[in-house]
Order: C-alpha cells, then structure tokens, then sequence
C-alpha cells in the first residue's frame, strides 16, 4: 500500500507532467491536470491516516532507486546548465558545473551504497506537509485551468504555451512531496533542485524581457542554494559517515565542526525562502501568471526552505548558530512588513507578507523549544491556505478589472462581490483572531518571551503587517457603491478552488485546537521537553476560541448587510466648492477644464518606501547571514 501511496504521490505528478506535455488537445490536458489533482488529495488524506512510516522501495527495472536519483540529477543539472549558456549567465553555469562536479564525485567516490537504510520517512511533519503541498497545490493547479485561456486570450498568442506550463505546474508539487518524505538527503538534493529548475520555467513562461530576466535570477539565486546543500551533504557525510537524515537529527545537538553543514543547510534554506538579502527572486517572481505565484508562495518551493530549517532544528538547539537564524529570520519578518506598508501593487503585499511570514518561521526554528516548533508548524499550515487563496482572488480580480493596483480595487464589492468577500475572508484569517495565522504569531511571540530583541521586532512587525492588511480590506469594502449590483458571472473551475480555500482557512481556524493536539503535539520531542501551558493547554481552550469566532462571525454578517443598505441609499459625489461638473465625478480646474476626482490611502512612501528601505535591509540582512554562516565555521 506504501508503495502505491508513494508513487502516486511522488512520481504521479512527474508522469501527469509528461501527459500535460505530450497531450496538445485542451479539454484532455484539462481532465488529467483535475484527475492529477483529485488523486493528490485523497492519497494525502490516505497517507496521512496510515500514520508515520519508514519505506523503502523495490529497485525498479532491477535498477537500485539511488542510481536513478544520481542519473536524474545529472539530467536535471545538465538541463540547468543549458539554459546558464542559453541566458548567458556566467554566475549561473559556474555554480551548475560546481554541483555537477561534486555530486557526481560524491556519488560515485565516496558514499557507500551498501549501506541499508530507508530512503523514505514519515514523521507528523513530514505528513501535514504532503497535506499542505497536495491539496492546496492541487486547487491552485485547477484555478489554473480556466485562468490560463483567459491569460493566453489577453496575449493573443499564435501558439499556446499550456502546455509547458501545466508540465513545470505539476512537477513541482510531486517534487516537494519528494523532498517532504525523504530521508536519504542526497534524494532530498534532487528534489530540491527539481524545484529551481520548475520555478525558473514558470517565472520566465511569458518570455517577456521583464519574465526573462527574472527567471535567470531565480536561477543563479536558487543555484547559490543547491550548491551549498550539496557542500552541507558532503561535509555532514565526512564528520559522520551518512546520508540518512533521521541518524543526523537523532544525534540530537551537535556542537564543533557539525555545525558548519547545518549552518550551510539553514543558508540554503533561507535563499529558497527569499529571505534577506535574497529576496528579489521571489518579487521578481510576480511577473509570472498568478498560480505561478500562488504555487511558490503557498504550499511549494518557498516552504521547502523552512521545512529544511524545521527538520534538522535538534541539530543546532542551543548553539549560536540557533541564536543567529533566529535573528535572522526575525529581522526579515521586520523588513518584509516595513516594505509591505508602501506597496500598492497586490502581488507584491502578498509577496512581501509572504517572505516575513517565513521568516517568522525561521525565527521560530531558531529559538527551537516546543513552543516555537508548534508555532512554526501552525503558521505553515494556515499561511497555505490563507496566502493560496489571497493570490488567486487577486489573479481573478486582475483578469477583471485590469490591474492589481489596490487603489484601482476601491469599491469592488459593487463590481465583483463575491470575489471582494472571498478577499477580505482572507485577509481577515490573515491579521485577526481567532484565525490560525494570528494565533501562531502568537504563540510565536510567546516563544520568544526570554529574547528581548526579538520580542521588539515580532511585535513591530505584526503591527505594520495589520496596517497594510486592514487598508486592503477597507479598499475592497469602500465607496462608491452603485444603486444595483449584477450578479458576478465566474467560470465553476475558479470558483470552485475558491470557495474550498476560503472554507479550509475559516475551518481550520475552527479546528486550530484539535490540530494543536492531533498534529503538532506528538512531533515535538517527549517529557521533559513539554510545552508550557498556554490557550490550547487548558480545558477552557476551545471555550475562549468558539465564542471569538462566533462574535466575529456575526461582526461579518452586519458588515455585509450595511453594505448591502448603503447601496439602496442616495448617492452623492464629494464636496469640491461647488467647483464640480454635472458628472460630479470632475470638478473645474484651470483654464475650466475638467480635473477628474481621485482619492487614495497614505502610504508612507517617504518612510516606508522600498528603494529606500531595500538597500539598507539588504546590508543588514547580508551581515546577519554571514554571522551565521561565519559564527558556526
């Protein structure tokens, strides 16, 4: 049964990808991308009640599975490499030629195959992670499906890129799946790397000058990474003689010269991650078409980043090296929320939101108690839904109005109401309780409650992410109002990836007790480690949380009902002095032409502005990986 589970969920995508490529007929590409998906999830559902395991395969075609994995690196490097000499970037094919070489040294020199151990292992980590990656990518992938003819019909194109673009969509969630469920690193490398080369093809699939470039520093950015798990890899097999993941994490701490490939790790972890100063990959990333963005920032590619942290965080407790990456990871969390408040474009909110959320994430696999674990763990599985479904009303929103800029977003609700709810949902399970977003942030904070520093940047941060949450939300909510609101005609594969996102972060908000003690509780490590009492460990828990959620619920209704008042009431234009024309839309302004009225939020531009913030963090962000990475040498 494990080996059924496994190759549906591992290698499925991989061959769904080759249909999606080979097939060049719409509606059939569109049946396997829904069956692909379908089985994605329910497997999850499968695995994830069969309960932790250790696996390991039968060789397939009489073939040992490590000398596929060491045959598909080399295709996936020697691919790589190509499009280093295609794009003409130097940095990019010094750092593939730098992983070729070493990986294949290292295979087949230096690793000693005949030593038995399962290549694959499950842990509840490794179990909500498939969860995560299989459904919420899943929905993503059929959102997709109606979004890309509209994208490709915008385009005008002679010939339909889907193809492709479906191919890379697919791989990449049985490539985390792979990487999630791995215990042999060196087949974690390989998924690892799976994922550059997906996120370079997405980013650069319109083939703009802006997508191309973009993708090329996605590339050498996410090159810098695989190289340097590769160099973590072989130095953990030199210091301890293994390539089995569960032997390096129950080794418990590890002081000395260990620490430097967890230091490595952790590195490689915080540039998949886009943390600072790495960044500029994933804004860059923006360009691509919105599931692209949603499938990075959600469930994929970014998260294997923390879930590297995460896994090997018994590694590095209580050494400097678990100080330094909570620092950095704090002060990114910081940054990203400063930058946000300034931002008009959509897109880029939800991307600097998500580069602090990770770091956040990276914060807590820093300070590396229970407490701070649980609350990485929670905030993953909320951050997925929540941040999926906020890209995805903004891909809709977009295709419909024509922009992403928040200011053009003023007043949906009377355009698109269905959507501009959908929107404010998310945003509400972003920055309110009792969502699952805010209590993890909580309990981060609760975590840090010895670190005096990072309480401050915590604290500052989530206030800055609640300044430019809420005036999202007022956006969507605001004036003007028409007198009638025509019902919002949207295609059922949208809607339907919508209502089933919105409906999983407001359940989950609901359940945040139950997976508190059904999830989260059995990984973290056993007495005396416990978790100190807090909201879920006492048995008036849920009676706090239920009725939050009930006065919010109703909060909600009363909202949507004086909406629903104001647009039966008189409209009238603003006040301009009786300076304005017959529209009252203009008024009169010199040489008594029309001046048309605007209005728009205070962002702070002169504070809180990204070129003039960016450089800054970066230098900051710079010098706290190198303490890292120097610090644990």
């Amino acid at each position: 049964m494990l080996d059924s589970f496994l190759f549906i969920l591992i290698l499925g995508p991989f061959i769904a990808a080759a249909l999606c490529y080979i097939v060049r007929i719409p509606h059939i590409r569109s049946l396997v991308v829904l069956t692909t998906g379908c089985l994605l999830a329910v497997t999850s559902v499968l695995l994830f009640l069969n309960g932790p395991f250790s696996h390991t395969p039968p060789p397939i075609l009489g073939v040992p599975t490590h000398w596929w994995v060491l045959w598909a690196d080399d295709v996936l490097l020697l691919t790589m490499l190509y499009y280093g000499f295609k794009r003409r970037h130097l940095f990019s094919k010094i750092l593939v030629i730098f992983q070729i070489v070493c990986l294949d040294y290292f295979e087949l020199f230096m690793v000693d195959h005949d030593k038995v151990f399962p290549p694959f292992v499950a842990d509840n980590l490794s179990l909500v992670m498939v969860l995560v990656i299989s459904i919420v990518g899943s929905l993503i992938c059929v959102f997709a499906i109606p979004y890309m003819n509209k994208h490709e019909a915008h385009q005008k194109l002679e010939k339909s890129r889907q193809p492709l673009f479906f191919t890379f969509l697919v791989v990449i969630i049985g490539a985390m799946n792979g990487l999630v469920l791995s215990n042999n690193i060196i087949f974690m490398y390989m998924f690892f790397e799976v994922t550059t080369l997906g996120s370079f093809m997405l980013i650069s699939h319109d083939q703009t000058e802006t997508a191309l470039r973009n993708s090329v520093r996605a590339l050498w950015m996410n090159c810098l990474a695989g190289a340097a798990f590769i160099v973590a890899m072989i130095w953990a097999y030199i210091t301890q003689n293994t390539v089995d993941a569960q032997k390096l994490i129950a080794a418990g701490h590890m002081g000395g010269i260990m620490l430097t490939p967890l230091a490595l790790l952790c590195f490689a972890g915080m540039v998949k991650a886009a943390q600072l100063p790495f960044q500029s990959w994933l804004l860059g990333a923006m360009v691509a078409p919105t599931p692209t963005s949603a499938l990075l920032h959600s469930s994929t590619m970014v998260k294997a980043g923390v879930y590297i942290a995460l896994r090997f965080a018994p590694g590095y407790a209580g050494t400097f090296l678990s100080q330094c990456l909570t620092a950095c990871g704090a002060f990114t969390f910081l940054a990203a929320s400063a930058m946000a408040v300034s931002q008009s474009n959509g897109k880029k909110v939800l991307a600097y939101s998500t580069i602090g959320n990770l770091g956040l994430i990276f914060a807590c696999a820093g300070i590396n108690t229970p407490e701070a674990i649980t609350a990485a763990i929670l905030l993953i599985i909320f951050h997925a839904f929540s941040k999926a479904l906020l890209f995805l009303c903004v891909g809709d929103i977009e295709q419909h109005i024509g922009s992403r800029d928040i200011e053009v977003m003023r007043g949906l609700y009377a355009r698109m109401p269905r959507t501009a709810l959908i929107a404010v949902l998310g945003i509400v399970t972003m920055m309110l309780p009792p969502f699952g977003v805010l209590l993890s942030k909580w309990m981060a904070i609760e975590a840090a409650s010895k670190h005096l520093f990072v309480i401050v940047l915590l604290a500052v941060g989530s206030a800055l992410m609640v300044v430019y949450w809420s005036r999202w939300a007022g956006v969507l909510l605001s004036a003007p109002y028409e007198p009638r609101v025509e019902p919002e005609q949207q295609d059922v594969l949208t809607r339907l990836p919508l209502l089933v996102l919105a409906g999983g972060a407001v359940v989950l908000g609901l359940c945040a007790p139950f997976l508190y003690s059904e999830l989260v509780v059995p990984f973290l490590p056993a007495p005396p480690f416990t978790i100190q009492a807090g909201i879920f460990e006492n048995p008036t828990g849920a009676f706090v949380l239920y009725p939050i959620i009930l006065v919010l619920a109703l909060g909600f209704v009363c909202a949507v009902y004086a909406a629903g008042r104001a647009r039966r009431a008189r409209f009238s234009g603003p006040y301009l002095s009786g300076a304005q024309t017959a529209d009252t839309e203009s008024f009169e302004g010199p040489m008594r032409k029309p001046v048309a009225v605007s209005s728009g939020i205070y962002c702070f531009e002169s504070i809180f502005g990204e070129e003039r913030l960016t450089v800054w963090f970066n230098i900051c962000g710079g010098i706290l990986l190198a303490l890292l990475i120097g610090g644990a040498v």
